[in-house]
Order: structure tokens, then sequence, then C-alpha cells
């Protein structure tokens, strides 16, 4: 049986947090003028007050939270912040229209970064910095948070955590699920800030400093820009945006042990070394083609093929140059990165290097078993043995996430749409990706989708953030029959 009581409490925690994180919103637009003030003020207040209504009606339960309520939680924790999310732009008009809003919203909680706006720089400051919060928000998940106060409320979290962090590694920074948390913030809040002093310090202003540190961390690639990345033309910040584009990749778990000097533990990860070997392979053999067919110097031709390479493997979305423009192959290559994710315990979305390299470590040594059936030849991942439990887990993952990805994009073309801008929309958003290919490119609104459409985008989103099981488990019978 569901505990409707203990979900119902927690979702009351989730929109009192939604409603507080709008504040700093409502303090850039009071501070600029700006018209959206009454908007952000008034969807707080709604977010706080119902949340609050949720909490104290159901204080006294002491039902449990167990796995299955977890992953119901989840599920209905980024429905639930989607629609108080919205609020703001719906309230201020600045995107009247219910779809519209809700996509922009599901796509910024997911760090995917496609977007309705035409005009992004019309949007009054708050909204803007609401828009880029709802991707910071998102990064890390916001589930981690709840996991780190829910023990002052009385709540165990183990549950959720495991529901939001469902990648294949079981990697933590402490043994203790509240202590992650804590430390997984921390460093995601000290990086953020680190990143905006030197967007600041190297010629951002403080208010697209603030924003673009907010959604580099979060692998989100929401700007303030019409331009994206490409209104900021100093090298010294496309720089910085690179190696923290690459940084927010990398599994937090590497990243502090990195951090606190144990660099053989760092260097331990198979995924990081692949992840790394991998970007830096791909940067020197794109720069050369891409020298060569465009009319920029070595050295920019290899910056902006080292940007725009991570902003699409770390799935973060930002824009400095249209890849679309120089070559079919190009833009091929392009499209492959969609399905490529940088790693777990990371901000980033699409597949994560993991699962890849257990693929092609599997496949490769499936051939070893084919010449000696008897022997015994085990995977191996930071030197410990993959069970095959883990192995069938990941190959049913690429297969669903195929899947999903064919006939999404079967779906997206019986809708009216070319079959190139289907199969980009639907693996991009699949990917928390951004931008793609046809009529979704790097320089595209996502605008021209019918209300239908953008749903059905959108749902692919909440898909791909929550690694396909999480979701799709609540379609299952099983999920819903009494223990």
């Amino acid at each position: 049986m569901i505990h409707g009581k203990a979900i119902a409490r927690v979702m009351g925690i989730l929109m009192l947090l939604v409603g507080v994180l709008m504040l700093p919103g409502a303090a850039f637009s009071y501070y600029y003028g700006s018209s959206d003030l009454l908007a952000l003020l008034g969807s707080s207040a709604i977010s706080i007050l119902s949340g609050l209504a949720f909490f104290f009606a159901f204080k006294e339960d002491k039902d449990g939270i167990r796995k299955r309520e977890g992953y119901l939680i989840v599920a209905l924790t980024w429905v639930v912040m989607a629609i108080f999310g919205m609020m703001p732009y719906i309230i201020s008009g600045a995107i009247p229209k219910v779809p519209d809003a809700l996509f922009e919203t599901i796509s910024g909680l997911t760090t995917t970064g496609a977007t309705i706006l035409t005009d992004i720089e019309a949007l009054p400051q708050g909204l803007l910095f609401w828009r880029s919060m709802t991707q910071w928000i998102g990064g890390l998940g916001i589930i981690v948070l709840t996991v780190a106060i829910f023990p002052l409320l009385g709540i165990g979290g183990i549950e959720l955590f495991v529901a939001e962090a469902s990648g294949p590694t079981n990697d933590k920074l402490h043994p203790r699920i509240r202590e992650t948390a804590r430390r997984l913030w921390l460093l995601y809040v000290g990086l953020t800030v680190l990143v905006a002093v030197l967007y600041y310090l190297f010629g951002m202003n403080l208010f697209d400093a603030v924003n673009h540190a907010l959604t580099t961390m979060a692998t989100g690639g929401f700007s303030t820009k019409n331009d994206s990345f490409a209104f900021f033309t100093s090298p010294a910040l496309q720089y910085i945006a690179i190696i923290f584009m690459f940084i927010a990749g990398t599994n937090f778990t590497v990243i502090y042990f990195f951090l606190t000097g144990r660099v053989k533990a760092a260097l331990r990860s198979d995924e990081f070394k692949a992840y790394a070997v991998v970007v830096a392979f791909l940067i020197v053999a794109i720069s050369v083609p891409i020298y060569f067919l465009g009319d920029s110097g070595v050295e920019e031709a290899f910056r902006k093929t080292a940007f725009q390479i991570i902003s699409m493997i770390t799935t973060t979305g930002f824009v400095l140059d249209d890849y679309t423009a120089y070559h079919e192959g190009i833009t091929l290559i392009f499209f492959m990165f969609l399905f490529f994710g940088a790693s777990a315990g990371s901000t980033s979305g699409g597949i994560k290097f993991v699962r890849h390299l257990t693929f092609f470590k599997n496949s490769y040594l499936e051939f070893k078993r084919i010449i000696h059936p008897r022997a015994i030849v085990p995977l191996k991942i930071n030197g410990d043995r993959v069970t095959g439990k883990i192995i069938t887990s990941i190959m049913n993952f690429l297969l669903i996430y195929l899947m999903v990805f064919v006939f999404g994009s079967i779906f997206l073309s019986f809708m009216g749409y070319d079959i190139i801008t289907s199969f980009g929309a639907v693996a991009t958003s699949l990917g928390n990706v951004g931008p793609a290919i046809g009529g979704v490119g790097p320089e595209d609104s996502w605008n021209f989708f019918n209300p239908a459409a953008k749903i059905f985008l959108a749902f692919l989103m909440l898909l791909g953030r929550l690694e396909l099981f999480t979701i799709l488990v609540l379609f299952t019978p099983y999920f819903w029959k009494a223990n």
C-alpha cells in the first residue's frame, strides 16, 4: 500500500523550498525595477503557503518512506516543481500559455536548456534569474538537498537519494547519506561561486556572471543573451566556461577526491579517464576539419571546437558556434554527441560514460568468451568486478533508451515534423542537451512546436533526467500492487 500521507507531507516541503528559491529572483527584480516583481512575490507566496498547508496538515503522520514511495516522490517532485515553477512566467504574462510555460520550466529543471523564447533579452531580470535558478536547482537535484535537511524534519531520506541517483555507480563521499548530500551541495555551491567570480573578473557584469555560473555548473545552458555564450567574445571567458563545463561533467566524487588531495583515488576512476581521453581526442580530431572548413585561426578553431564539444558532451548546451554550418559530416558527429552524456554522479544528463564503457568492455570481452567458452572472463570497472545484475541493468537501459528514441521520433514525425527535426528534438530532449539538428539547431527556438508536441518533449526531458526507470516503473502493474 502506498503511504499517501507521507508523500503529501514531502510534497509540502518541496513546495516550500521552491517558493523560498523564488525570492532571490524577486530581489533582482526589485533592484533593477523590472516589471515582474509582483509576479515573483505572488508565485513565491502561493508556493510557500501551499507547502505550509501540506506540511502542517500531515505533520502528525507517522508513515515511513519506503523505496516505492521514494520513486513516486521523485517523479511527483519534478511535476510539482514544474507546476509551481511556471507560475512566475504565467502571472507576469511573459509566457502566458500553459504548454509554453510548462515546457520552459521543465527544460530548466531538467537542465535541458531548450527554449520556446524568441527574444530572451526581452525577459525581465527577475524572470531571467528564476529561469537560471531552475537549472541550478535541477543540476544536482533538489532531492539531494531535501535529503540533507530531512533528518531535521523527522523524515528518513535514503530511499529518495537512491531514486534520484539512479545511475550504475555507487560511490559515496561519506557513508552517511545525510553527510553525503551536505558535502555534495557544499561542493556544488562552492564551484558555482568560484565560476561566478571568475566570470565577473574577466568581463561579465555581475548579473550575467551569476546567471551563467548557475547554468554552467548545472550543465544547463540557459543564457541571458539571445546569442547564448557567443555574445561574450572574450577568449578568457570562453576558456573559463570550457574548464568549468568539463568539471561539472565530472563525477562529483572524483572532484572531491582531487580537491582533498586524494589524486590516486580520483585517477582510479575508469570512467573519468575515459571521459578525459575521449574529450581530448575529439577536440584534437575535430579541430582540424573545422580549421580547414572555416575561416578561423588555429587557436580560435581549437577554442570553438573545445567549447562546443564539451558543451554538447556534458549536455550543457551553451552555443558558441553553429556547428551545422560547416559540413554535413560535422553535423552528424555533433548529433552523435547527443547520445554521450558525461560522468555518472555529475550534473550532466545523457546516457553517461560509465554505461558506454561497460557496454564496450563487455562487448570486447565477448570475443574472448567465444574463443574460450569455458573460461570465466570477468568485467572490471575501477578494478572491481561488475556483477551480472549491473551489466543486465545497463544493457536494458541502453535498449530502452534506443526504443524510446526510435518510437519518440516516429511519434513526433506523425505530428507533422520532418524526420531530421524529429530525430534531433527527441534525442536532445532525452539527453537533456538543448541544441540539436534540423529545426532545433543551435540557433533555433522551439516555439514552432504545437502544444501537444511541447508537452510530449517535456515528458521526454523528465524521462531522460530521471534516467528512464524512475518514471517508467510507475507505468508497470508491479509498482501499484499491494505488498
